[in-house]
């Protein structure tokens, strides 16, 4: 426990939530957004709407909740220990999945870096290169991977948040203009196409709470913190991916593997641009790095409490699950080869799509859980209708994210969480025995 003079104040938190979350999601996003146009812009509203009432709601579930284990122990409140499972399950196979698009955003970089063009297959070994590259830096434990991590995000937040503050000097209204709806889509197909690569972006918006032991004053800064971090981010994400449409054609932005260093190679000098690609590259692997960490100590956690199986326990001497990281390593490696796509931009915009569905489970769950977490913590009326109705908008956002996801995401989201029940049933004798017998 943080002693009181040691704590955050609601300034620093709002910071760390902020640098939390501008990771790597947004450096492959003007390519994707591209295809849609400039009026992606209005699928960012909405999707700032939706994550500000999700971050607002799961600030409260994270002061209400008595319960450990994060989004698995909020859905406990409504669904008991199944729904525990369950968004524990979803949440550990979207951080899988996202890893694997990580990784082919650092392959998509360095690739412009170096001025290679790969193949599909030598893309694909690539990005299997870095999945296990990035899996064993952490068999040493969380220090090294926390230094890295801290030092190489800057290498995504300096270039995003200079092009969104000095990019306008190089940005023309009529390329801007001319990319607004290249397709003619209408405006509810237009928002819906890019809905989940800007939900993308927000991912992780969830885990702001995880803080709250170490702020001042948590009932009051947190909710702050949490919606003021989202909020910055919003403002950053919608200015660099609507500058850069001003700055480069909408045509060369769809065809490029690196947007951002083609945005800085096109304001200053090709070598300006190299050096931007470099930073995301690296930016990716230490993001990538923790992300790694972060998936084996999510299936750690749950094999200790008899959801996962034993094996993801294990830990070394440096309390690293290694022989869960080699485990997940290879199931990565068996995901990258299932994806392989003709185009980097294609498999990257598939594997999103899926971690995006995957990652809405675990967040309904939550914006349902708000409800009897209220009732147990006593709140008063007004409060309890502000949080329900916040809820019942980061639900219905949540909602429209899934079907906008697309049929075959869907599909595949459904038959991945349909699994999980039955994964479930493996282990239900171990965990309710006592249960069953007394019943």
């Amino acid at each position: 426990m943080s002693q009181p003079g040691n704590k955050m104040g609601v300034l620093q938190l709002t910071v760390l939530t902020a640098v939390n979350m501008m990771g790597s999601g947004i450096i492959m996003l003007p390519t994707k957004l591209a295809e849609v146009g400039t009026i992606s812009i209005l699928s960012w509203l909405v999707t700032a709407l939706g994550s500000l009432a999700l971050a607002y709601a799961f600030s409260k579930c994270g002061l209400f909740s008595q319960k450990s284990g994060g989004m698995g122990g909020y859905a406990e409140y409504a669904f008991g220990q199944s729904g525990n499972f369950i968004s524990n399950y979803t949440y550990a196979i979207s951080l899988l999945i996202a890893n694997i698009a990580i990784a082919i955003s650092a392959v998509g970089y360095g690739s412009d870096f170096f001025g290679v063009v790969l193949s599909p297959v030598g893309a694909c070994v690539a990005t299997i290169g870095v999945i296990w590259v990035t899996t064993i830096c952490n068999f040493g434990g969380a220090k090294i991977t926390g230094r890295i991590g801290s030092v190489t995000v800057w290498g995504v937040i300096i270039p995003v948040v200079g092009l969104s503050i000095f990019g306008w000097f190089w940005f023309k209204p009529s390329l801007y203009i001319s990319a607004w709806n290249p397709n003619h889509s209408s405006f509810f197909s237009a928002v819906s196409t890019s809905i989940s690569m800007t939900l993308w972006a927000f991912l992780g918006l969830e885990s702001a709470c995880a803080n709250m032991d170490a702020v001042e004053n948590p009932q009051k800064n947190v909710p702050i913190a949490v919606f003021g971090g989202t909020l910055a981010c919003a403002v950053i994400y919608i200015l660099s991916t609507n500058v850069i449409s001003g700055i480069v054609p909408n045509a060369d932005l769809l065809n490029s593997t690196a947007p951002f260093g083609l945005a800085y190679a096109s304001m200053f000098t090709p070598f300006v641009g190299k050096v931007v690609m470099l930073l995301m590259t690296l930016a990716c692997i230490g993001s990538l790095l923790g992300w790694q960490f972060t998936v084996g100590r999510v299936f750690k956690s749950s094999a200790d409490i008899g959801y996962f199986p034993r094996i993801f326990s294990r830990v070394t001497k440096a309390d690293a699950p290694v022989v869960g990281m080699i485990v997940l390593g290879i199931i990565q490696t068996l995901l990258a080869l299932m994806t392989i796509s003709p185009s980097l931009n294609k498999q990257f915009n598939s594997l999103v799509n899926l971690a995006v569905i995957t990652n809405l489970i675990p967040y309904v769950l939550s914006m349902a859980a708000l409800i009897p977490m209220q009732r147990l913590a006593g709140v008063t009326k007004s409060q309890f209708r502000i949080n329900a109705c916040t809820a019942l908008i980061g639900t219905v956002y949540s909602f429209y994210a899934l079907y906008a996801s697309g049929e075959e995401a869907m599909m595949l989201g459904a038959l991945t969480t349909f699994a999980g029940w039955s994964f479930w049933g493996i282990f239900i004798d171990k965990q309710d025995k006592h249960t069953v017998i007394n019943k």
